[in-house]
């Protein structure tokens, strides 16, 4: 009896980390809507690319060091990876933060997983089905409804919220990161990988970094609550976010942890709607539906395959 109680508990892990994960990673459009007024959106970024290298840095310095002769091979791929997964991936939410809701960032973000096969459509020759056709077509009509506000005089008008289209930049760059890194065979382990990454995200943020300082004259001062903000960022859906999410993909398989975005969306209406009193409206279920509803049909032929 003893032995098979264990092993429940063993297997049960993972779910329990599957309805944690997302809580971390969706707090990163939380900051993007809190840390504005207080940290510069470029500023935030660096800083906090820069404070995940310094943490991990310690623990992966070694395998570095070992597998150094293998970074000028794979330096490019290190960097592509750096700027859309960490570059863009902050620069784009945290401008969205200005302009937009959490509400609206966490269901256009969630379509990231619709450009992730198209993309792998496009550069891979992966090929789609009549059913997955009609899963972009529900998720991008969904996106729009959302973008729109659910109102038609938004794309005659051309009038849409600015933060709404950045966020949508962010999840083409999220699906631009994925792809690549699903299809790259690196020489790095999974984590001393993903130190480089952010050390390479840092890098590529630097010359923004500089502009936003020096040139926009957008600073920030080094008192207790910017820290703090840029602290959080760093570890919240940094490095937690990313150390779980390598977990459940572990344990349960790629298929199971992409229910992840759709819980990414709660997690994401509740900062909105309990930090931030945004209130949810009609465009929002509608939008919520077709985009779940999208993602699932797409999904479903990739797990039948």
């Amino acid at each position: 009896m003893k032995p098979s109680s264990k092993k429940n508990k063993t297997s049960f892990l993972p779910f329990i980390l599957l309805l944690i994960q997302p809580i971390f990673m969706a707090s990163n459009l939380a900051i993007a809507r809190g840390a504005v007024p207080f940290v510069p959106p470029v500023s935030l970024g660096f800083w906090r690319w820069t404070l995940v290298f310094v943490f991990l840095l310690p623990f992966f310095y070694q395998p570095i060091k070992k597998n150094f002769k293998h970074l000028k091979s794979e330096f490019f791929k290190l960097f592509f990876l750096g700027f859309t997964g960490c570059c863009l991936c902050s620069i784009f939410p945290y401008v969205a933060g200005k302009t937009t809701t959490v509400l609206n960032m966490s269901l256009i973000y969630t379509s990231s997983s619709i450009f992730i096969v198209m993309l792998s459509t496009f550069f891979y020759k992966e090929k789609i089905n009549f059913l997955q056709t009609i899963g972009f077509l529900l998720a991008f009509i969904g996106v729009l409804v959302v973008i729109s506000n659910g109102k038609l005089s938004t794309f005659l008008n051309l009038n849409f919220v600015e933060g709404d289209i950045w966020i949508l930049g962010a999840a083409i760059s999220w699906a631009l990161y994925s792809v690549y890194v699903l299809h790259w065979k690196s020489k790095f382990n999974l984590f001393t990988k993903f130190t480089l990454i952010a050390f390479f995200g840092s890098l590529s943020l630097f010359p923004f970094y500089l502009y936003e300082v020096f040139y926009l004259g957008d600073k920030f001062n080094l008192e207790l609550i910017p820290i703090l903000w840029i602290t959080i960022a760093a570890i919240s859906p940094g490095i937690i976010a990313f150390i779980l999410y390598s977990k459940i993909q572990k344990y349960l398989g790629a298929s199971i942890t992409g229910f992840t975005l759709y819980l990414f969306t709660v997690y994401g209406a509740f900062y909105g709607i309990f930090l931030f009193q945004e209130k949810l409206e009609l465009f929002h279920y509608i939008g919520t539906i077709l985009v779940f509803i999208g993602i699932f049909l797409v999904k479903k032929k990739i797990k039948n395959a």
